[in-house]
C-alpha cells in the first residue's frame, strides 16, 4: 500500500536530534545518491534543507530494492526512524549533519529525466537556460531561501503597518495612459473599440485620490508595470510597497519609512539601523560622490579642482571650461601601484570603461616624493622628517639641507610657498612639502599649479589622482562610474557593512536641451519647497522638490515625496512641463477636479520589494528574486510570451499589427 505522503511528519531540513528514536514520514527529491558496501545512501531535499537516509538491505531488504532505482530529481515519500549518526559521519556543513533516518518504507511518486543543470547554489549555467527550466532552478537552496525570506520580509511590512493604523487597499490594474517617465503596456479595449487601458507603473494617481477619500494611512504590495529600455537590472513587471499618509510633513514620512527597514533589517539579519538615519542633500551627493545613490561604504571622494586646472595649459582641462564645464577628479591612496596598463592599455582599463559611457580619455598623475637631481646624494640631518618605526624617511629629509633642494624660499621660481595664493602653508601639511607629479599629465603642472593642487586634493605620496574635464552632469557620470570600478577592483569595499542614508533637497524639475523642455525629477506630483515657490516662473531649475529617496549601500531603496494638495500649483507644474490646458483637461482632469474638493496635504513613498529581497539575501541579480521573471529582452523563456495571437483575437479587438520590416 503507497505511503501517505500527505501525512509528512516535519520537512527534511526539520529533522534534529530531538527527534531521535521517533518515526517520521518525510517526502522531497533524490539530491544525491550513494552507494556504499551495498548500503545506499540517499541525501532527501525539500524547502526546509536536506536530510541524509540509509536503506540498509539486511534490515529492510524491499525498500533498498527500491532504492537501487533511484536516481536524481526523483520524487519519493519514505517511512523511517530517525538514528544518530556515527561520530566519524556527523557532518558539521549540514543544519541535519548529526542524524540521518533508517527507512523501513519507499514510494516513488513520480520519476524524473536527468536534469538539465545541477540542482546546487553554485552552477555555471547561463540565465536563459535558467528561466526555461525554472521550476529546477527553483528547487535549488539558493532559490528556495530567497523567495522564503521575500514571504518573511513581506509579512513583516504589512505586520509593521497594521499596527501604525495604515489600511491595505487594492487599486485598479487597468487603468487610464498618462505620462508617467516610462513607456506604458497597453490593453485593447473590446467593448470601446480603438481605445486602451493602461497597466499601472504605479498606483501613484489613486493612491492620492484615496487621501482625498478620507483613507489617511493607505499601504499596498503591489504590482507595477514599465515598458522600459532593456537594462540588466530592470524587469517589465515588478512589486513595490506603496505607501501615502494625510496630515503629514516630510520628518513624519521618513519616520514611519526608517520604522519598517529597522524592523525588517533587525529581523532578518539582526542589523540595528542608526535611529534616525542620516541624510545627505542632493547637492553633496553629487558634488562629493557624482550619484544621487551614493555608496558611503568607503570614501574615493569626488574634488573639484577646476581652479586649479583653469591655469594649466592642457586643453583637456581648458576647453570644456571655458564652455562652462569643470574639473574635478578622485584621489585613489596608495594608487601609484596601478599599471598603465590597467589604466588606459587593457581591454578592462578603466579608460576604456569610461570611453564606453562617452568619455573622452582618462586623464591621470602620480604623487611620489621628490628626488635630488641626478648624481646627488641626498643627506638627511639629526632630527630631520621620521617614519612611523622612527627612523629617517628615504627621499623625505630635510629639503633645506639637501643638495641640489637648498631651501625652497632661496630658490628662483619658488619664492616661499607660504605666499604663494592657494598655497598657504603647506609647509606645515604633512606630505605636501617635497612631493612631486610624475607620469600621465604631470608635464601640465609645474610647481606651483603641483602645491595647488595637492592642497586641494589632499593626496599624498604613492596616490594616484584620476582626473575627467566635460559638462558637470557628464563629470559626475563618469567618476561616479570610476570610483565604483576602482572600490570593487581594489577591495574597499567592506563586507557586511549597511550605510542607510536619506538623499534629500532634489531638484524640482531637469531641462532637456534636444526637445527645449522642462521635465519632472521625480514626478509631476512632486511639491515644490515652499520658500522655492515664488522660482517657478523666474527660475524654475533652481526649485528644489520635498522629494527623499532611502539610499543603502549605492542602491536606491525607495522613494518618495510631499504632494502637490493644491489644483491651480499643480496646474502651474503641469504648464511648466509644456502641458497645455486642453492637454492637461484630457489627461489629468480626474486629477485637478479632485483637487478641487478640500484635498489634505499628503505625501508617501514607494520601495521596490525585489530590490529589498536582493539586499536582504545577498544576491547580485534581481532576476534571484522573482519566481517566473523575464529575460533583460522581456522574453519568457519557460512559456515563450510574448507570443502572436490568431486574427480572430485581433479582429474582436479592432486592431492589426504593422510588423517593422525585416533587416
Amino acid at each position: 500500500m503507497a505511503l501517505a505522503y500527505n501525512q509528512r511528519s516535519c520537512y527534511c531540513g526539520q529533522v534534529g536530534p530531538t527527534r531521535i528514536g521517533q518515526p517520521v514520514v518525510l517526502a522531497g527529491w533524490v539530491h544525491t545518491r550513494r552507494d556504499h558496501g551495498g548500503i545506499i545512501f540517499i541525501d532527501l531535499r525539500d524547502r526546509e534543507g536536506i536530510v541524509q537516509i540509509k536503506f540498509n538491505p539486511q534490515t529492510d531488504p524491499k525498500a533498498h530494492e527500491t532504492a537501487g532505482r533511484l536516481r536524481s530529481e526523483f520524487c519519493i515519500c519514505i517511512r523511517g526512524e530517525v538514528a544518530a549518526r556515527p561520530l566519524e559521519m556527523v557532518n558539521p556543513k549540514m543544519k541535519t549533519g548529526t542524524v540521518e533516518i533508517n527507512v523501513h518504507e519507499i514510494d516513488i511518486l513520480s520519476t524524473s529525466e536527468t536534469p538539465r543543470f545541477l540542482i546546487e547554489d553554485e552552477i555555471n549555467v547561463n540565465d536563459e537556460l535558467r528561466l526555461q527550466y525554472r521550476y529546477l532552478d527553483l528547487r535549488r537552496p539558493v532559490m528556495q531561501k530567497a523567495l522564503i525570506s521575500r514571504h518573511k520580509a513581506v509579512k513583516l511590512i504589512r505586520d509593521y503597518f497594521d499596527k501604525q493604523g495604515f489600511i491595505e487597499i487594492e487599486t485598479p490594474f487597468l487603468t487610464k495612459s498618462t505620462p508617467e517617465g516610462a513607456r506604458d503596456f497597453l490593453v485593447p479595449s473590446r467593448k470601446h473599440p480603438g481605445t486602451f487601458y493602461a497597466l499601472p507603473q504605479s498606483p501613484q494617481l489613486f493612491k492620492q485620490l484615496l487621501m482625498i477619500s478620507g483613507f489617511d494611512k493607505y499601504m499596498q504590495i503591489v504590482r507595477c508595470f514599465r515598458d522600459e529600455d532593456s537594462r540588466k537590472d530592470r524587469q517589465p513587471e515588478f512589486t513595490q510597497l506603496d505607501v501615502e499618509m494625510s496630515y503629514i510633513q516630510m520628518d513624519d514620512v521618513l519616520k514611519v519609512a526608517e520604522g519598517y527597514l529597522r524592523v525588517v533589517w533587525k529581523e532578518m539579519l539582526g542589523v540595528e539601523l542608526p535611529n534616525p538615519l542620516p541624510r545627505m542633500s542632493y547637492a553633496q551627493a553629487m558634488a562629493e560622490y557624482g550619484i544621487d545613490r551614493p555608496d558611503t561604504r568607503y570614501d574615493l571622494r569626488i574634488r573639484d579642482v577646476t581652479a586649479v586646472a583653469r591655469k594649466t595649459d592642457f586643453k583637456v582641462f581648458t576647453g570644456p571650461i571655458e564652455k562652462g564645464g569643470c574639473v574635478r577628479c578622485v584621489v585613489v591612496p596608495g594608487g601609484a601601484d596601478i599599471s598603465q596598463s590597467e589604466i588606459e592599455k587593457a581591454e578592462t582599463s578603466y579608460q576604456n570603461i569610461l570611453k564606453g559611457i562617452g568619455a573622452g580619455g582618462l586623464p591621470y598623475v602620480k604623487v611620489d616624493v621628490a628626488r635630488p637631481p641626478t648624481g646627488d646624494v641626498a643627506r638627511p640631518p639629526t632630527g630631520g622628517p621620521v617614519g612611523n618605526s622612527g627612523e629617517l624617511r628615504p627621499g623625505a629629509a630635510g629639503l633645506q639641507d639637501r643638495p641640489g633642494a637648498a631651501g625652497l624660499q632661496d630658490r628662483p621660481g619658488a619664492a616661499g610657498l607660504q605666499d604663494r595664493p592657494g598655497a598657504a602653508g603647506l609647509q606645515d601639511r604633512p606630505g605636501a612639502a617635497g612631493l612631486q607629479l610624475k607620469t600621465g599629465v604631470a608635464k601640465f603642472f609645474n610647481e606651483a599649479l603641483t602645491a595647488e593642487l595637492l592642497a586641494a586634493t589632499g593626496a599624498n605620496a604613492g596616490d594616484c589622482i584620476f582626473f575627467a574635464a566635460d559638462t558637470e552632469a557628464n563629470v559626475c557620470k563618469f567618476l561616479a562610474r570610476l570610483r565604483e570600478e576602482i572600490a570593487r577592483r581594489r577591495n574597499l569595499i567592506p563586507k557586511g557593512l549597511w550605510n542607510f542614508l536619506w538623499v534629500v533637497d532634489f531638484p524640482l524639475l531637469e531641462y532637456h536641451a534636444e526637445d527645449g523642455r522642462h521635465y519632472a525629477v521625480h514626478h509631476p506630483f512632486t511639491a515644490p519647497m515652499d520658500e522655492d515657490v515664488h522660482l517657478l516662473e523666474s527660475d524654475p531649475l533652481k526649485v528644489r522638490a520635498k522629494a527623499y529617496d532611502v539610499v543603502v549601500n549605492g542602491v536606491e531603496l525607495a522613494g518618495g515625496s510631499i504632494r502637490i494638495h493644491r489644483s491651480d500649483v499643480q496646474a502651474q507644474i503641469f504648464r511648466l512641463l509644456g502641458l497645455t490646458p486642453e492637454e492637461q483637461k484630457l489627461k489629468f482632469n480626474f486629477l485637478l477636479e479632485a483637487l478641487r474638493h478640500g484635498p489634505p496635504p499628503h505625501g508617501g513613498f514607494a520601495m521596490g520589494v525585489d530590490r529589498m529581497v536582493m539586499l536582504l539575501n545577498g544576491l547580485d541579480s534581481l532576476l534571484d528574486t522573482f519566481s517566473f521573471p523575464k529575460t533583460q529582452e522581456f522574453f519568457c523563456p519557460l512559456t515563450e510570451a510574448p507570443s502572436p495571437v490568431d486574427d480572430k483575437q485581433l479582429a474582436e479587438l479592432f486592431i492589426r499589427t504593422a510588423l517593422p520590416a525585416k533587416k
